[in-house]
């Protein structure tokens, strides 16, 4: 027997429970670590947004693919199994990850002090599999729960992210809203440290050194996965000062795309993308400022004007800014686009994931595919 991470929004969970709590999903991309979960695992179910352990749900069928809407309409999470819950609890009445029977208990957060940046990194993609010593801990912190049924009371913050969250009926579906509000600088729950030095020029150079590195990590990630490589001609002789002299080769003068004016113009300002052949595969917009909107507008834009467009697109931040970018992602004016909502095209790259994909070996004999296990939706964060 095996345990692993299932994460619900409030949402996903409503979904789940009113198509009677018997089937869980997972998105396409996670179909390969899908098929290594065997009937008798268990599924430990995290509330995100929330931060609350709500259940527990032993799998009793192998993976099997079904588009047929539970958890929204249209459905992206089609890679299921069919369960049979053993623990299923209301919001009100799932167990916070911060009371300190759970947080100074389980092995992935006892040594982590609340409030810490980037604790939540763990908690951004289900299909983890989870250690038996804290998953033996959760179930009978779970089956507990189950018989007291002890209320944990909403805070306001947790009813206000509740109530700004929204369904708008458009032409091709149902799409989720969300406005966010001043507190949305919050990471997973708990307030982060402020920095009152951010405005000097002092810390505004440093944090706009890492950004460059960041982008040029991602470029040098792509040419030695063998894509040619475009950035902003405005930030070509810095990157190229970064990268290794092997990959410089790969980047682009010019690019060699068939678009109308209006749409190079926006694609020429994108921090970096990946080309194979004339065919643009991902683009990155890399972002470390408290305002984060440019480069999740020039994603909009681009879907606007090609609305056909077949791209991946991630805006790339520290961790700090997850909450945020996901946030806003999630806003009226990007959810309810022509072409169908920014959160299903656009995901979330963290600084440290990206420092990860570019320590791995061998990377000229990856695909580009290995960005599928570290990206984030904002329906799932």
């Amino acid at each position: 027997m095996a345990y692993f991470l299932d994460l619900f929004t409030p949402e996903t969970w409503e979904g789940f429970r009113k198509h009677g709590g018997v089937v869980s999903g997972f998105r396409e991309r996670q179909l390969a670590t899908a098929t290594r979960i065997k009937p008798g695992d268990i599924f430990l179910c995290y509330l995100v947004h929330l931060s609350r352990w709500c259940g527990a749900l032993e799998v009793v069928s192998p993976t099997f693919t079904d588009s047929s809407p539970i958890f929204s309409d249209p459905d992206p999470f089609v890679v299921r199994f069919h369960v049979k819950p053993l623990v299923v609890l209301d919001p009100e009445q799932a167990v916070p990850i911060f009371d300190e029977g759970i947080w100074d208990h389980l092995e992935e957060t006892k040594s982590i002090k609340k409030g810490v940046r980037g604790w939540g990194l763990r908690y951004r993609a289900s299909l983890r599999q989870m250690s038996k010593a804290d998953s033996d801990f959760l179930l009978r912190v779970l089956g507990k729960q189950a018989k007291e049924q002890k209320v944990y009371t909403l805070t306001e913050r947790d009813q206000r992210r509740l109530a700004r969250k929204g369904k708008v009926q458009t032409l091709t579906g149902v799409v989720e809203v969300e406005v966010p509000d001043a507190e949305d600088e919050m990471d997973e729950g708990l307030p982060l440290q402020q920095d009152t030095s951010a405005s000097s020029p002092e810390a505004v150079e440093p944090e706009a050194r890492q950004s460059l590195h960041v982008q040029a990590q991602i470029a040098e990630i792509g040419a030695k996965m063998g894509f040619r490589i475009w950035v902003p001609a405005a930030d070509r002789t810095k990157v190229l000062g970064i990268v290794h002299p092997e990959q410089k080769a790969s980047f682009l003068d010019a690019l060699p795309l068939n678009y109308d004016e209006n749409t190079l113009d926006t694609i020429r300002q994108i921090d970096v993308i990946w080309l194979k052949g004339r065919s643009m595969a991902r683009a990155f917009e890399v972002e470390h400022t408290t305002a984060i909107y440019s480069g999740i507008l020039r994603m909009a834009d681009l879907l606007a004007l090609q609305p056909n467009m077949q791209i991946r697109l991630h805006i790339v931040a520290p961790v700090e800014r997850r909450e945020k970018v996901l946030r806003e992602i999630k806003r009226p004016v990007f959810s309810l686009l022509d072409h169908g909502p920014l959160y299903e095209k656009c995901t979330f790259l963290s600084y440290d994931a990206v420092h990860d994909i570019a320590q791995q070996q061998f990377l000229s004999h990856m695909s580009d595919t290995i960005l599928d296990e570290y990206e984030e939706y904002a329906e799932e964060g």
